[in-house]
């Protein structure tokens, strides 16, 4: 892959959580397969660990995608036209036409239940259970489209600190009512399996939303804060995950990932914790002039989420074509850096590929036009 000067535009710290948020994510349905091979505690055990400590792709995803639209439209006029028309060539149509991918070719990877008439097709098409990762995609699309809510938030907030702090405790006390709402009913509650689509309510994930917007419109107080507490954050860091893994073995074995669940106190923090820590990352590449992976991340992020549609096709044809399967149960580890690192290059390139030949499609369908 080339890069070109359009791609090379600086990066900001919303590219830099969503190249390490699609990294993680690509690892977490090999870990979930190995899981499944998995016969020992002690494997059972590591994968566990691994999994909690990726936790926190689709909050980054998030927090980064608000950070960076704030940024781009920090601007008094909001043109809501344009801004559509743009979201849905670049993000709705990938969606559309890998979800239709999944569920007429890899059917197997439907949850929850199975299409097998035209309504049932659609509802699946719909709710995210295509696919084990596209209940995230759903969940995201929602906040592509209030996007324009969040912008007049932060026209609202502006550079008011007052206003800032206002907005980010409010968020915070609803949204931990909401966590103890979900862990009542939902999590392990009378409605664990009847209202399991909450997960993909845009109201599971707005404090990451919200911070994303505070974090663009307080970035210099934002960015001086988290170098300064760099220490307590990495200390934080280990606590939290010691918290964290702590509660999800506290069910016993055999490991379930169902219950290294978002939607507690717990890997909330975990999650603001690692969205700082990637946040380090870019003030340090800044402040080092590192312009190549600068330059690097954000053009990774530009595919991003079309890369991470595709993860779990690229990921299908490893772990099946590859017959990873195989040495799952034997060579854990080895199976997971293996399928991991191929299916991440697969996805990246796939995507700038169907990206670039669509380019050259639409330059010969004009020249034809115009002749």
């Amino acid at each position: 892959m080339r890069l070109n000067k359009s791609q090379s535009t600086a990066a900001d710290i919303g590219d830099y959580c969503k190249v390490f948020a699609f990294t993680a994510v690509v690892s977490q349905p090999i870990m979930a397969s190995l899981l499944n091979a998995s016969t020992t505690h002690q494997s059972q055990l590591v994968i566990g660990l691994l999994y909690d400590l990726v936790k926190y792709t689709a909050p980054a995803f998030i927090f980064g995608i608000l950070y960076s639209m704030i940024r781009t439209h920090d601007h008094l006029l909001f043109d809501l036209r344009q801004y559509y028309r743009h979201t849905w060539s670049l993000l709705f149509v990938p969606s559309i036409w890998w979800t239709m991918i999944y569920l007429l070719f890899m059917p197997w990877l439907q949850q929850v239940s199975h299409w097998h008439n035209f309504s049932t097709f659609c509802w699946q098409f719909i709710n995210g259970n295509a696919a084990p990762h596209l209940w995230y995609n759903s969940m995201m699309l929602q906040y592509i489209i209030l996007v324009p809510v969040f912008w007049v938030m932060s026209r609202w907030v502006g550079h008011n600190r007052w206003r800032g702090l206002l907005v980010a405790i409010v968020t915070l006390l609803a949204y931990l009512a909401w966590l103890a709402y979900y862990d009542y009913y939902v999590f392990h509650g009378p409605h664990m399996h009847d209202w399991y689509l909450l997960d993909r309510l845009f109201v599971s994930f707005l404090i990451y939303a919200v911070y994303g917007m505070l974090a663009w419109q307080f970035r210099d107080l934002y960015q001086r804060w988290v170098v300064r507490l760099l220490p307590v954050i990495i200390i934080a860091f280990f606590a939290i995950l010691f918290w964290t893994n702590r509660e999800l073995f506290g069910f016993g074995f055999p490991v379930s990932l169902y219950n290294a669940t978002y939607y507690k106190p717990s890997m909330t923090a975990y999650c603001l914790v690692i969205i700082a820590l990637i946040s380090v990352s870019f003030i340090v590449d800044c402040r080092t002039h590192n312009s190549r992976r600068l330059y690097i991340m954000h053009f990774v992020a530009t595919y991003a989420h079309r890369a991470f549609l595709s993860n779990l096709f690229w990921e299908q044809l490893c772990w099946r074509g590859l017959q990873m399967h195989r040495y799952a149960a034997s060579h854990p580890l080895l199976v997971l850096l293996a399928t991991w690192g191929l299916t991440w290059l697969l996805s990246v390139n796939s995507a700038w590929l169907i990206h670039r030949g669509w380019l050259v499609i639409k330059h010969e369908l004009k020249i034809r036009e115009g002749s």
